[in-house]
């Protein structure tokens, strides 16, 4: 019963550290929009493709046109590729997520399952073995006869056995909802990957004039 409740324990821990730190790599800090800069107009000279120094300041239009061409794009992986990878290797598609430290994470939790998966396969053959050897035979000679002795011991050992036969699907139950749990993470990690979690999306009640009166607005940005 100890054991069953420190592999339940263990588990449960390396998930929750999971999904506790996983979410803060999900949205992009972007650079803040909510102060106005003026956009340097770079000279003619400098911007291929482009004509004279007088077409460049025309208005505004183009001066946002040219910030926009000049503005470095963010890496967005693609989920589908992000999901594949990690189905294929675990941990592969937070390396293309450029999620690196997701890595060390998923491969832990795919060792402890692993762990008790290989150590609970071992006492259940072991304890099997002993029962087997003692049905029908009242000299026994496997290693419990001290521990678990005749006859009250073989009924022991008969439990045990089907108590690491219940560990053993549990570890196989936990492989698999963790196996799955890094492609959905993966998936997840590359649609929120440029996630836009800065000031710029924001909700404000302000006063407003309206023709019958003066009451009370809600206000979205999103830029």
């Amino acid at each position: 019963m100890k054991t069953s409740c420190l592999r339940f324990i263990t588990i449960l821990c390396i998930g929750a550290g999971f999904l506790v730190i996983s979410p803060k790599s999900f949205g992009q800090l972007r650079v803040d929009t909510t102060s106005r800069h003026k956009v340097i107009t770079p000279p003619a000279s400098k911007v291929a493709g482009t004509g004279t120094s007088d077409s460049l300041a025309a208005g505004p239009a183009n001066e946002d046109s040219l910030a926009n061409a000049l503005k470095p794009h963010p890496f967005q992986p693609n989920p589908k590729k992000a999901g594949l990878y990690s189905a294929i290797v675990p941990g592969l598609g937070q390396f293309y997520n450029r999620q690196y430290w997701k890595i060390p994470i998923v491969y832990v939790g795919l060792a402890t399952v692993g762990y008790f998966f290989v150590t609970d396969l071992k006492k259940y053959q072991s304890y099997r073995l002993a029962y087997i050897g003692r049905i029908n035979n009242p000299y026994p000679t496997d290693p419990y006869v001290k521990t678990y002795p005749p006859p009250g011991g073989t009924e022991q050992l008969n439990q045990l056995q089907n108590d690491y036969n219940k560990y053993l699907d549990l570890s196989v139950m936990f492989g698999v909802i963790g196996y799955a749990m890094q492609v959905i993470d993966a998936v997840t990690g590359a649609h929120l990957k440029n996630f836009d979690i800065s000031r710029d999306i924001s909700m404000k009640v302000k006063p407003v004039v309206v023709p019958c009166g003066v009451g009370l607005g809600l206000v979205f940005n999103y830029k």
